[in-house]
């Protein structure tokens, strides 16, 4: 579907104070960028500080900042910068979140993840329709763009065929899309690699285990799995009680407008999709095979000298998944055409880097920033002011009013600021490890889950979500005098509704010492 995006009008009050104040937000890779210098200079004027922390064993620790603007430091920034500070940052993240989107890619440009959307959505029955948007909303998280743009306007056709306005479909398809972005049955999907690896460089970076409440070290890719695997369907039932008793009358009121170019058969899966579907399940059965071989033979769990259970095929999920969307999406591709060679299945993974380019340069300014704030002593720093300045108002008591509110700071900062990625790199580094230090209970997982519940709430309500203007002008074809204050309107009770529920699911899985992942 071809659409010609125009910008949202002009707007007044609290959205056109969010478009202002989020335009002068600088990129963040600038940030980043001035955040270094900003650094160098400040640790020339405080080097040799000392200060003390509590330790592991409850006693004193010395710290102290370093002049970073020293020779000795200065050579240190130039010989590490490419390998050690970026390359090889916190044990080669960058690698790992390439090789999820290489396999993710494959299955993404084969046209599998469209066409699965596509397939159960033209199937979904009128009763359970809002349920069903939603949930699929959510799951369509592992490929965003086909969330976005094909899962939304199907959602719109798939109303206007039951003779419903097109934009309850589509609200309740962005509910899903955005607002449960980092909720999903699978584990170790490309959000839960880029948070789960850089929580552990946040937290490490400072001394701070990379350990559950229990004591128990912590995988990045699936820490959280427990967690979002009840959040999706939380969400889902949540997200279609919303679009039954706020947004569908609301909108059923509301007039609208079926374009001449409508056409029902724009989503309609073709027999050769279908063919590629029944390929894929062949694909998946012959896939989850292999991992299961390789889980109880050469990635069997094992005891090592040290005498310590080391488990690999959970070390090496991140790959293991990565197998698995790469063979379907080749299985798929190849059924349909779409790969006619190997040479077209590079192309696919091509296509996917290509769209990486700018976490390259993000990661190779935030990562040389991140390692400076280490080694330099300014980030262990930073952590014992806000540390300190949270214990002296006593929040050390109440753990529960520290993750209530880190996810109030953090969403309300998502109204201005977009980008998971950016934001967590901006965000992590500080409080991982700060929030660690006011209270132990607040171990790298609840943080970063906790970051993931308020980012993903309130990216309905923005005008600085990427998706902003796409999911207008999808919207436009029904009800050509939307404006994007209309939007909001529109989503607002979804943003109440996941970021109120959302976080009292967390703070029970809290209380009741519920393990969030494996």
């Amino acid at each position: 579907m071809s659409e010609t995006i125009s910008p949202p009008p002009s707007q007044k009050g609290i959205i056109a104070f969010i478009e202002r104040a989020g335009k002068k937000i600088p990129d963040p890779v600038i940030i980043f960028m001035s955040l270094f210098v900003f650094c160098l200079v400040l640790t020339a004027a405080i080097g040799g500080l000392q200060f003390d922390i509590t330790g592991a064993d409850g006693g004193a620790v010395t710290h102290s900042v370093k002049n970073m603007m020293a020779t000795e430091n200065i050579r240190w920034m130039f010989d590490n910068a490419l390998l050690t500070n970026w390359l090889s940052f916190g044990g080669g993240v960058l690698g790992v979140i390439l090789i999820v989107m290489l396999g993710v890619g494959i299955a993404e440009n084969s046209g599998l993840l469209s066409t699965v959307i596509k397939k159960v959505g033209l199937r979904i029955n009128d009763r359970y329709l809002p349920l069903l948007v939603v949930f699929l909303g959510i799951m369509s998280s592992i490929a965003t763009d086909a969330g976005y743009l094909i899962l939304i306007p199907l959602a719109g056709l798939l109303y206007a065929g039951l003779g419903k306005n097109p934009l309850i479909g589509m609200a309740a398809g962005f509910a899903g899309v955005s607002a449960g972005f980092s909720a999903n049955l699978i584990p170790a999907t490309p959000v839960d690699v880029i948070l789960g690896a850089n929580a552990r460089i946040f937290a490490e970076s400072q001394g701070i285990p990379f350990e559950n409440a229990a004591g128990e070290a912590l995988n990045p890719a699936t820490m959280h799995y427990f967690f979002i695997f009840a959040s999706t369907f939380l969400l889902a039932g949540l997200g279609a009680w919303v679009t039954t008793r706020f947004v569908a009358p609301r909108l059923e009121k509301m007039s609208y407008q079926l374009p001449e170019d409508l056409n029902l058969d724009d989503f309609k899966v073709s027999e050769t999709e279908n063919k590629g579907l029944r390929a894929a399940g062949l694909g998946l059965i012959v896939v989850l095979a292999a991992v299961v071989g390789l889980a109880m033979g050469p990635l069997a769990t094992y005891t090592n000298e040290a005498g310590r259970e080391v488990t690999p095929y959970l070390d090496n999920v991140i790959l293991l998944i990565a197998m698995v969307f790469a063979v379907v999406g080749v299985f798929f591709g190849v059924a349909t055409g779409k790969f006619k060679s190997l040479q077209d299945v590079v192309k696919a993974m091509v296509t996917q880097m290509n769209t990486m380019g700018y976490i390259l340069v993000l990661t190779f300014f935030c990562y040389n920033f991140l390692a400076l704030l280490g080694f330099s002593g300014l980030g262990t720093y930073v952590t014992y002011l806000g540390a300190s300045f949270l214990s002296a108002l006593g929040l050390q008591e109440f753990p529960i009013l520290l993750i209530i509110g880190f996810i109030l700071t953090t969403a309300v900062i998502n109204l201005f600021v977009g980008g998971l990625t950016s934001k967590w790199m901006l965000l992590g580094p500080i409080f991982v490890p700060m929030l660690y230090q006011v209270n132990p209970n607040m171990t790298p997982d609840l943080v970063t889950a906790a970051y993931r519940v308020a980012d993903s709430s309130t990216n309905i309500i923005t005008p600085m979500m990427s998706y902003a203007g796409v999911i207008l002008a999808f919207m436009r074809k029904y009800k050509p005098e939307l404006s994007f204050g209309d939007v909001i309107a529109m989503m607002v009770p979804y943003s109440v509704a996941f970021l109120t529920v959302w976080t009292t699911l967390l703070v029970a899985f809290f209380a009741f010492n519920i393990p969030l992942g494996f």
